[in-house]
C-alpha cells in the first residue's frame, strides 16, 4: 500500500516519517513553506533514536499525482479546520481501474476530535478513525519532532463508525512495524471521546500556557466535567481513565532533545505559529454543541472555544493570558449562565 499523509505537519509528518523509514511508499501533501522546504531538502524528523531525512515525494494536491492507485491508503492529518477543503480536493481524484477516491479508497482520519470523520462520511465510503496518542511538535519548515520512546505513538484504530475489516488490519500492521503501537478495535469512537476530554485542555494551553499552576489544573478539572456531563447526558461512552493509562503503560516517553519541559499541545502550536485559526470549536466547541442538543449548560467551554478563536483571529501571542486572568473569566461565565442576566463576561 501507498500512504498519502494529507497533511505533513506534526502528526501527518511523525507518521509519514516513520512509514518512510521503515520501508513504506510515502507520499506528502503540503502546502506553503512546508511545501517547499519539504520539496527542497526533505522531511527532517527529530526522535530520540536520533534525527532522520525522509525524501519522499511531496505535492500539494492530488493533480500532481494523476490517477492514484487501488492500494493507496489517504491518511486525513490536517487540523480538523481545514478538513473540508482537503476532502473536497481529494475525494473526487480518480482511481486507476476506474471510479474516485471516495468511491474506492480508505481514507483514514489521524485527527483530534470527533468531526473529521464524520465530514469524511459524507463524501467516501470508507472511513477510519485513529485516536491519535503521537507527542509530536512542528518545529519549522521541514523538520518535525517526535519525542516519544520506545514507541513514537500509539494510534487505536477501526472503521467509523464501527467495526473492523481486513483494510484496518493491514493499516496496523504497516504501523506497528514503524515504531508505533496501533491496536485494532471496533469501538474506536469510545477511545477518541476520552481523547477529547483530554483535548479541551488545549485551549488552556493556548490562552495562557502549559498547565502547570495550581490554578489552571483546577480549572481543566471544571472544564472536564463540563465535558464528562455533556457525554453522560448524550450516551456517548468513553474509555476510562484505568483504561487509558493501561493502554499506554510506559510505552511512551517523553524525552526532550535539548533538556526542556515538554511543551504544550497542537493548539498553542497553532497560535505560536501565528496561522490564525485554531482546532476549538472542534474540542471545546464540541462540548458546546452536544451540550445545547442535550440542555446541559457549558459555560467553560464556550469561553475557551470563544477566547482561543478570538486569539487565532487576532494572531495573539500563545500563552499570553495570565492563568488568573482566565480563572476570572470563567468565573464569570459560570456566574452569567446561573444567575440568567447581565453581560456576556
Amino acid at each position: 500500500m501507498r500512504y498519502i499523509i494529507i497533511g505533513a505537519g506534526a502528526v501527518g509528518g511523525a507518521i509519514g516519517g516513520r512509514l518512510a523509514e521503515s520501508g513504506h511508499d510515502v507520499v506528502l501533501v503540503a502546502r506553503g513553506a512546508q511545501y517547499e522546504a519539504l520539496r527542497e531538502r526533505g522531511l527532517r524528523l527529530v526522535t530520540p533514536d536520533g534525527p532522520h531525512t525522509h525524501r519522499p515525494p511531496v505535492v500539494d494536491g492530488p493533480h500532481v499525482l494523476g490517477e492514484l492507485g487501488a492500494d493507496d491508503v489517504l491518511v486525513l492529518a490536517v487540523k480538523t479546520q481545514d478538513s473540508e477543503a482537503a476532502l473536497e480536493a481529494w475525494g473526487p481524484a480518480p482511481v486507476a481501474g476506474g471510479g474516485t477516491a471516495a468511491e474506492r479508497l480508505p481514507l483514514v482520519c489521524a485527527q483530534n476530535g470527533v468531526e473529521s470523520q464524520r465530514l469524511a462520511l459524507r463524501r467516501f465510503r470508507r472511513v477510519y478513525g485513529v485516536c491519535v496518542w503521537l507527542p509530536a511538535t512542528f518545529v519549522e519548515p521541514g523538520v518535525v519532532s517526535a519525542a516519544g520512546t520506545p514507541l513514537t505513538g500509539i494510534l487505536h484504530l477501526g472503521r467509523y463508525p464501527h467495526g473492523t475489516d481486513e483494510t484496518v488490519r493491514s493499516i496496523a500492521a504497516d504501523l506497528s512495524a514503524s515504531r508505533f503501537e496501533a491496536p485494532v478495535v471496533s469501538d474506536v469512537t469510545r477511545w477518541q471521546y476520552a481523547k477529547l476530554l483530554g483535548n479541551l485542555a488545549n485551549s488552556i494551553e493556548a490562552v495562557s500556557g502549559v498547565l502547570t499552576s495550581e490554578e489552571g489544573i483546577a480549572l481543566y478539572g471544571r472544564v472536564r466535567a463540563e465535558g464528562e456531563a455533556v457525554l453522560a447526558a448524550a450516551g456517548i461512552p468513553y474509555a476510562s481513565e484505568e483504561e487509558q493509562k493501561e493502554a499506554r503503560a510506559d510505552k511512551i516517553r517523553f524525552e526532550p532533545f535539548d533538556g526542556s519541559e515538554r511543551g504544550a499541545g497542537s493548539s498553542w502550536q497553532s497560535l505560536s505559529r501565528g496561522t490564525g485559526t485554531i482546532e476549538a470549536d472542534y474540542l471545546n466547541g464540541e462540548i458546546a454543541l452536544l451540550g445545547r442538543l442535550h440542555g446541559i449548560p457549558t459555560p467553560l467551554n464556550d469561553l475557551l472555544q470563544r477566547l482561543a478563536n478570538d486569539f487565532a483571529r487576532e494572531r495573539r501571542a500563545a500563552g499570553s493570558m495570565p492563568v488568573d486572568e482566565l480563572v476570572r473569566l470563567a468565573g464569570d461565565a459560570v456566574a452569567f449562565v446561573q444567575e440568567g442576566a447581565g453581560p456576556r463576561p
